[in-house]
């Protein structure tokens, strides 16, 4: 604890949602909810327009719309979202060198080692020309909260929300948090949460009181020490500006149980596809393959492969995990399937050949070609080891429980660097698949189209093996132009047609027009910036 508040916890306000309404006008003030928006789709985030409906994150798509139906149900862009992150992340790597991302919309500062502030009043200020400044770069809100403390700067910001700013002053910590919900408190989740509430503990300050002990013998000796120690208000956890991805990973849930065996080993592939490519994206290899197989009754599977070194070679990786599926029963159908790759390293095995072979032509001439690729260890895979890969199934303390899949990484990064920052990660929003979740609804103005299919970012997909332009689909929010009526997005699709409306960030509603799904003039684009000048729009 530090005698002054001076790290600072940053959480932008539903930040999808309020990105997606700061880049399309007519949805300003309008409740819109962010998420995969087929039948097993999850709310990746929801605005506060839609909050006062009862919607909220890690709700299954279908009970958001029952509802709020007359919601803006829109793909997530993250692309747009990661570069609005890096924005706001450029602004806190302006206060300290100290700033820790724990997802694309919220990280820990630490003032202090920026030589910003060592006061309440330096670290007041600060905090509140940051939120001026993310103001002004972005357009969006973000709420703040300074203490002593990480675990404090979190409740603080919390209790801020939406763009507002607490300061928790050192020695009010106990009288702040004793009325709380023990929910407050990181670490516990809905199970934590009911052992406690059956024990009659249901406020921080109760939680104090029943002593460590008392907490020891209810939750182990780990858990019930440190939960006592929060409850008093200490956390003595340093802000940590580098955290080291253990593990890169893709999943998606289908609309329909696959029960086809080549259908599900052609989607294997196609994972193990666009995990290797998020892999080297990152700059690393990996020894362990990790295969996740839901199945039709929730039953969640995870075989692992250790090899013998680090690879990135997309064809060791497709073997590895064709391997895995092999013995895995999928006759009654399968829900979920994700490819994963951790013991991470920022080399391969095919680098240390190759290092090796220099050294020794070095000394004793040419070195024969063709590095040896990196097998499978003789030991094989692993069926009943734990899940390196971050791949565990939802139900876990702290992880949103229930018969509805969680959020699909779709980010890929998975583990302690965040959401594509260096984690989330994942913490301060849920990452949504949106590789096979294809039903579109179009929101509160379009039609909507069951079946659609659409990238990470909302770009029309196609049918496999029809022609050209013949199986264009739309996602409802995803970025297009017009030749003549300039840039716009998507409201809806359906029946051969496809409903855009122009407008711009900073133009007030534009029109609506539609179009033939397949209109040559009409293409996908690139997000324009939420603030200054981008490409102008076409008249509307």
């Amino acid at each position: 604890m530090r005698a002054a508040p001076t790290i600072l916890h940053l959480d932008m306000d539903a930040f999808y949602a309020s990105v997606e309404q700061a880049s399309k006008p007519s949805l300003r003030g309008k409740a819109v909810i962010v998420g995969g928006l087929g039948p097993r789709g999850v709310v990746a985030t929801a605005s506060y327009e839609a909050r006062r409906f009862g919607v909220h994150s890690a709700m299954p798509m279908a009970q958001a719309r029952r509802l709020c139906p007359n919601g803006a149900y829109l793909i997530p862009r993250f692309r747009l979202y990661q570069a609005v992150s890096e924005i706001v992340m450029g602004l806190l790597r302006g206060l300290s060198p100290l700033v820790e991302p724990l997802s694309l919309d919220e990280a820990f500062v630490d003032l202090e080692a920026g030589g910003v502030a060592f006061d309440s009043a330096a670290a007041r200020a600060a905090g509140e020309r940051l939120r001026a400044d993310i103001r002004a770069a972005t357009g969006l809100s973000g709420s703040v909260g300074l203490a002593g403390s990480k675990m404090l700067a979190k409740v603080a910001s919390e209790e801020a929300k939406p763009a507002g700013l607490l300061l928790i002053e050192p020695g009010t910590e106990r009288e702040l948090l004793a009325p709380m919900s023990v929910r407050t408190l990181p670490g516990v989740g809905p199970v934590t949460g009911q052992h406690l509430r059956r024990a009659g503990i249901t406020a921080v300050g109760e939680l104090a009181e029943a002593g460590e002990d008392e907490l020891v013998r209810m939750l182990g000796r780990s858990h019930g020490v440190g939960l006592h120690r929060m409850a008093l208000g200490l956390d003595d956890r340093p802000v940590v500006a580098e955290r080291d991805t253990k593990s890169v990973s893709v999943e998606d849930t289908f609309d329909v149980d696959l029960h086809d065996r080549v259908r599900i080993r052609y989607e294997v592939q196609r994972l193990a596809d666009r995990c290797v490519g998020r892999l080297r994206d990152s700059g690393h290899s990996g020894r362990t393959i990790v295969l996740k197989v839901r199945r039709y009754d929730f039953s969640t599977l995870t075989r692992s492969e250790t090899l013998r070194g680090p690879t990135d070679d997309v064809a060791v990786v497709r073997e590895a995990a064709a391997r895995l599926l092999e013995p895995v029963d999928t006759t009654g159908g399968v829900r979920l399937l994700g490819v994963g790759v951790s013991g991470l390293a920022d080399y391969t095995q095919e680098d240390l050949f190759a290092f090796a072979l220099a050294a020794e032509g070095e000394g004793a001439g040419p070195a024969p070609a063709g590095p040896a690729p990196a097998g499978p260890a003789p030991a094989g895979p692993d069926p009943a080891g734990p899940d390196p890969a971050g791949l565990e199934p939802a139900g876990a303390d702290g992880v949103v429980e229930g018969g509805s899949d969680g959020p699909a990484g779709a980010l890929g990064a998975v583990g302690a660097s965040g959401a594509g920052l260096g984690p989330v990660g994942g913490a301060g929003g849920a990452q949504v698949s949106a590789g096979t979740e294809g039903a579109v609804e179009a929101g509160p103005h379009g039609p909507a189209a069951a079946g659609e299919t659409h990238g990470a970012d909302g770009a029309p997909g196609s049918v496999p093996g029809e022609g050209a332009g013949v199986g264009r689909r739309w996602g409802a929010g995803s970025d297009v132009r017009h030749a003549v009526y300039g840039a716009g997005w998507v409201q809806g699709s359906g029946v051969g047609r496809v409903t855009v409306r122009f407008e711009r960030p900073g133009s007030g509603p534009g029109r609506v027009r539609t179009f033939r799904v397949d209109d040559p003039e009409l293409a996908p684009s690139d997000p324009l910036p939420l603030v200054g000048d981008g490409p102008a729009a076409g008249a509307g």
